[in-house]
């Protein structure tokens, strides 16, 4: 399985703002971000975030679509050939593109295992779901990238719940708001997904249009 082995505090950084790649420790004053949130490299200080370093003028318009494709690869932690097959995928979908491709990013099954608070980050959710702790419809499954439909139910696996982690999750996980389209039963540590997540339950930050107007150049 590919993975980004870029260190995470510069991914945000280079982006300008924090994308909380790091669970827990991106609320602390531990955050890389809250010492150094200028771009990294020699020219992070003086460079544009949009364009090329060195410059300060309005990023172009291609400048500004492939910050919004590389944020949302970041976000999700998806490389870019994996990223452009959802792309396509959603291309081939009804509906608006922008939309099912962000639909598509929030039914991985480590963004569903993050989203139901059995992680404090993507990255975690996908270790944990990696190392085989969860099922998907009572069956074992160890791929991150693994699409999820309505009525799908996602399960720590019997044999994981009594391990250390999974024994105090219950008061890690209450913390956590469960979003509208996945219902979440902690005392059986499961949770399901209802529907596909509509606009305005998705991260706001980030641009669809942009992205889709990024690949419908190329």
């Amino acid at each position: 399985m590919a993975k980004s082995l870029s260190p995470v505090c510069k991914l945000c950084r280079r982006e300008g703002e924090k994308l909380y790649l790091k669970g827990e420790r991106c609320f602390t004053p531990k955050c890389a971000f809250e010492r150094r949130s200028f771009a990294p490299g020699q020219h992070g200080k003086t460079s544009g975030r949009g364009g090329s370093p060195g410059s300060t003028g309005r990023a172009s318009d291609f400048a500004r679509q492939l910050r919004a494709k590389q944020k949302a690869r970041r976000v999700y932690g998806v490389l870019e050939r994996q990223f452009r097959r959802y792309y396509d995928t959603a291309i081939t979908r009804r509906g608006l593109t922008g939309l099912n491709l962000l639909q598509i990013l929030e039914s991985r099954l480590d963004n569903v295992v993050f989203r139901l608070g059995f992680a404090s980050s993507r990255a975690q959710a996908r270790m944990l779901v990696t190392h085989g702790h969860f099922t998907v419809n009572g069956r074992r499954t160890d791929v991150p990238s693994m699409l999820l439909s309505n009525g799908d139910v996602v399960s720590v696996r019997e044999g994981s719940g009594k391990l250390s982690y999974f024994k105090e999750l219950n008061a890690f996980a209450e913390k956590r708001n469960t979003p509208a389209w996945l219902s979440r039963d902690l005392k059986v540590m499961s949770g399901s997904v209802a529907r596909m997540p509509e606009r305005a339950e998705i991260d706001g930050s980030l641009d669809e249009q942009l992205i889709v107007e990024y690949y419908s150049r190329r």
